[in-house]
């Protein structure tokens, strides 16, 4: 089984439509660290795809906050702004698919999915010392979490821990072959808001029979969705940070 791992999507419509035709052909089935909607202007449009394709999803805090499970006041007001427009437009429907998805981790096929850290799904796991604290909680030898919106992740072993690195700008993938006796905490960036200096949409596509896992990225029109955050009354921010992936 091949899986493509998503995460942070953000409601960015056109970033989701090209992974999904970069990914054409690689993948068997879709799982998701969550963030489904919040910040972009498409919420309707990627939960209904969600709905029909994605076979596990766990929640993020944006998928809380935009349907009144999360106290938007730990929000800044760019992030409540949005929230608040989200939790206006989404249908009744797709609101109710988002307060349905599980708390991560969640486990399957012998891995996990979840959004911030093993212990806590609202944690961001930045640099190596946030790991180190978990490498004793950590369930299984391979993990996918999403949060930070930073293509790489971590790997634990007994010598400590290293961070993995994201795909170089002049390259469109990279691969990570995955060592026996070694924990992997994997982030495959963010769909729809990238945030390590690179604008292509992230994602990753996990082999297990390989024990291999391939980072990628590719090319969207962010023109295009910036002109519909403006159009929507979504603050500026928000266009203008998806030009430089910041």
């Amino acid at each position: 089984m091949r899986y493509l791992i998503l995460s942070d999507i953000h409601a960015n419509w056109p970033a989701l439509e090209a992974v999904l035709t970069h990914a054409a052909g690689a993948y068997d089935t879709i799982l998701c660290c969550g963030d489904l909607v919040g910040y972009g202007p498409d919420p309707n449009r990627v939960v209904e795809w969600a709905r029909e394709s994605v076979s596990v999803a766990v929640r993020g805090n944006h998928d809380k906050a935009c349907t009144g499970s999360e106290d938007l006041e730990w929000f800044n007001p760019v992030a409540r702004a949005a929230a608040e427009w989200t939790m206006n437009v989404l249908t009744p429907a797709n609101a109710e698919y988002l307060r349905n998805l599980p708390k991560g981790p969640v486990q399957t096929a012998g891995f996990q999915i979840l959004h911030g850290s093993p212990l806590d799904e609202d944690e961001y796991l930045i640099n190596t010392v946030d790991v180190a604290q978990l490498a004793g909680y950590i369930e299984s030898r391979v993990s996918f979490f999403g949060h930070t919106h930073i293509q790489g992740g971590f790997l634990c072993h007994r010598n400590g821990v290293k961070r993995i690195g994201r795909v170089p700008a002049d390259h469109d993938e990279m691969g990570l072959d995955l060592e026996p006796d070694v924990l992997y905490l994997i982030n495959p960036g963010s769909v729809g808001q990238p945030r390590d200096l690179d604008p292509r949409a992230a994602y990753a596509v996990f082999l297990p029979e390989h024990n291999a896992v391939i980072y990628r990225r590719t090319p969207y029109d962010i023109a295009s969705v910036q002109n519909r955050i403006r159009q929507n009354g979504l603050p500026d921010l928000l266009a203008q940070r998806l030009s430089v992936g910041q």
